[in-house]
């Protein structure tokens, strides 16, 4: 009897396939993962003959010790767990996070040709159940290994990777040594994997420049060609599943790196050289992000004025929120009474593309008067990660620093583009 996990063989009247079987949420169905990585199902009543091809057993990753050589950098991958260290998991039919960082290293040697690699598990989680106490532990290990390196690689799940970014890069108010984050939108054992070009581009942008700081290296496009290396502040996953889903809001990519030739297209020419490692790493979790919507009511602005320290209103169009008319006049004087009482009240747009501007319509004046502060370009979660780490380390200067740029998160100058999203 084949069991989840083996090589089957499915014979039906129409056709023949082989593929790993895999547990099926439905009893009348029969599913295999087929070894392009997408997943077939065949009616139970529909299949002639079940036959096993070859049987499940566990696969191990042989590691041999790795050699120290001298006239390569060090580099330091830190693991956390995601897409880029997971695997088809047989007893879900899904991926999970199973690799540590030593298994990566054995999967993909090429990386101990640019560098010798040093690993480290932070911990072996999926990015949506990541909090400010996980970005907390990567940032210590990242304090931790930045005087033994030359730079660091942190694996990371694509769903939040943005927002880790910008948590690190408002952490460290200097840094010592490059730090790049890289996920993953196919699991590592799968033929279509993003994860081997990220990594050694990665590695390849450590090796060659003298970059300094936090960044992302994910896919230019959605073929193996270029990676870019992106703004730790102004990158968001824009897709949920292409390989090149990462694009930089607002801004451009620091560098374009060409997988097959190795070479290194700077586009940006200022960026912080090697300094030393501080690090502030307390974060308020005491503060939230509002979606405005229309008939949203007062209910949710009556828990965010009694919550929380601060929030965002990630606005409509220009910064505009329910506040003007009607019932909605009540979150207008809600939020008035909240700033007044020491509240912080920040606001971004829901567009992303384009800044907020409290000065075109009187709407939005009244917001301005009554203490809102518009965060002109800044995408919603960088201005809530801001916020955060604004109100545990700068709590007297929370208002003023706020709508200021520290770590290229708001770009005063933005050109227009055609194509704007594809650039």
């Amino acid at each position: 009897m084949p069991k989840p996990g083996d090589l089957v063989k499915v014979t039906t009247d129409k056709q023949s396939e082989e593929g790993v079987l895999i547990p099926s949420p439905k009893k009348d169905i029969v599913i295999i993962k087929l070894d392009n990585g997408y997943n077939v199902g065949f009616k139970k009543e529909e299949i002639k003959d079940l036959t096993i091809v070859k049987e499940h057993l566990p696969v191990t990753i042989q590691q041999k010790p790795i050699e120290k050589k001298e006239d390569l950098p060090t580099i330091a991958i830190l693991h956390t767990g995601g897409t880029i260290a997971s695997k088809v998991d047989y007893s879900t039919g899904g991926v999970s996070a199973k690799f540590s960082a030593s298994d990566l290293v054995a999967m993909f040697p090429e990386l101990q040709e640019i560098a010798n690699i040093e690993t480290h598990l932070v911990e072996n989680m999926m990015s949506e159940d990541m909090g400010f106490e996980d970005h907390q532990k990567i940032a210590e290990a990242v304090k931790e290994y930045s005087p033994k390196v030359d730079g660091i690689i942190i694996g990371h799940g694509t769903d939040t990777l943005g927002i880790t970014a910008a948590s690190l890069a408002f952490m460290f108010e200097e840094s010592s040594v490059p730090v790049i984050l890289v996920g993953s939108q196919r699991s590592s054992d799968r033929g279509s994997t993003d994860a081997v070009q990220n990594l050694i581009c990665a590695a390849e942008f450590i090796k060659q420049t003298d970059f300094v700081g936090i960044a992302i290296c994910m896919h230019k496009t959605s073929n193996d060609t270029r990676c870019a290396i992106l703004p730790a502040t102004k990158t968001r996953k824009m897709h949920t599943s292409r390989r090149d889903a990462f694009k930089a809001i607002n801004d451009s990519p620091i560098a374009f790196v060409d997988y097959n030739t190795k070479k290194i297209d700077l586009l940006k020419k200022e960026y912080a050289k090697r300094g030393n490692c501080i690090l502030k790493k307390k974060m308020e979790s005491n503060v939230g992000l509002l979606k405005a919507y229309p008939s949203m009511g007062t209910e949710l602005f009556k828990f965010f004025t009694s919550t929380y320290k601060g929030f965002v209103i990630e606005g409509t169009g220009l910064g505009h929120a329910p506040t003007n008319f009607g019932d909605n006049q009540k979150n207008y004087e809600l939020l008035k009474k909240y700033i007044a009482e020491g509240g912080v009240v920040a606001i971004t747009s829901q567009c992303l593309f384009g800044a907020v501007n409290s000065n075109v319509y009187t709407n939005l004046r009244r917001l301005a008067e009554i203490g809102c502060i518009f965060c002109h370009d800044m995408l919603p979660e960088t201005a809530y990660v801001k916020l955060s780490w604004l109100l545990a380390n700068y709590p007297d200067e929370v208002k003023e620093l706020l709508p200021k740029n520290l770590r290229g998160e708001i770009n005063e100058t933005i050109s227009y583009k055609e194509d704007f999203l594809n650039e």
